[in-house]
């Protein structure tokens, strides 16, 4: 069982929470599509070459993105070839399928085994895309499966920074290592390891600064705190999240190739899913990097903080009741 696996064992009535938190977060991105997508329909009983033009302008619009819209249509023409005439639902049944099978290639892969000893978790991503309120929520949350827990404040440029993952730290009850501000954020690190070690701790969590994707320094400090806890503990980081703001659509597709390229993400996060229209930029990321969405941010509640299921996120995207 993966690590964050933990999180997936639930009651059915807390399934169907999740289910009814995931419809509430995505109205806008669903309203937005389907009702382009209702619009193209009007009049039109056929899948023919006209539609899947104006259903591609539909998808990029929607946050799909060129790459992936591309995929989606192909995928259309093989699941309508033999039969183009719709009857109701029937396309949102064909666009189901379509996304579904360009998102689950990785989206249940498990992160390294929780019972192999200590873990330690990157977390990455620019600045305001909620990544210490994540690394915060998912540190209250393994304390709560009774695992030891070590948050440690590697972002050393912000004084705000340092004192949000404190309150966090608080909260859950978690060890909490930090140095100055200005400090070298590797040897924030590097000390949070040995002290990870020494302590028993089971999950190791590291905030690191809100890197600016275009910032080649920057980028290189990030290899930096990789190298130092490789040499500390062969293996580590045994897993990299990158924190994306769903609610930036292809801005934030851009910053996962910029972060992709410059270090080893293993799994991606995407905050602020509730209250946008560009939900759609998820099947983007899934698809074109194929790299497992770990969680998503529905809103402020620590529950809100949701394990990523590619089946619910794409019944409740082409939900039509």
């Amino acid at each position: 069982m993966g690590l964050f696996d933990l999180f997936k064992k639930k009651k059915e009535s807390e399934r169907a929470e999740d289910e009814q938190r995931m419809d509430r977060g995505l109205d806008k991105t669903r309203e937005n599509l389907l009702g382009r997508m209702a619009r193209m329909l009007v009049g039109k009983s056929k899948v023919d070459a006209d539609v899947l033009d104006e259903l591609e302008s539909v998808l990029i619009e929607a946050d799909l993105g060129v790459e992936t819209t591309v995929k989606v249509i192909r995928k259309l023409e093989e699941n309508v070839a033999r039969d183009p005439y719709l009857k109701p639902g029937e396309l949102e049944a064909h666009m189901r399928k379509a996304v579904l099978e360009l998102m689950e290639p990785k989206a249940e892969e498990p992160v390294a085994e929780a019972s192999s000893g200590l873990k330690v978790i990157l977390v990455v991503g620019v600045n305001g895309v909620g990544k210490t309120t994540t690394l915060g929520k998912l540190g209250l949350r393994f304390q709560q499966q009774g695992l030891k827990v070590m948050l440690a404040a590697a972002d050393t440029f912000r004084a705000a920074a340092i004192d949000q993952l404190k309150v966090w730290a608080d909260r859950s009850g978690a060890d909490f290592v930090a140095q100055s501000m200005g400090s070298d954020p590797a040897a924030v690190a590097h000390e949070a390891l040995q002290k990870a070690l020494s302590s028993g701790t089971d999950v190791l969590m590291i905030d690191t600064a809100g890197r600016l994707h275009n910032k080649v320094n920057l980028m290189q400090e990030l290899s930096k705190i990789r190298r130092v806890l490789e040499k500390l503990l062969p293996g580590a980081p045994h897993e990299v999240l990158l924190v994306l703001d769903a609610s930036t659509g292809q801005n934030a597709l851009e910053q996962a190739r910029q972060f992709t390229a410059a270090t080893q993400v293993t799994g991606l996060v995407l905050t602020k899913l509730d209250g946008t229209a560009k939900g759609g930029v998820v099947v983007a990321i899934a698809s074109e990097f194929q790299l497992p969405v770990r969680f998503v941010g529905l809103g402020e509640g620590i529950e809100d903080l949701q394990v990523f299921d590619a089946q619910v996120f794409v019944n409740s995207l082409f939900k039509t009741v």
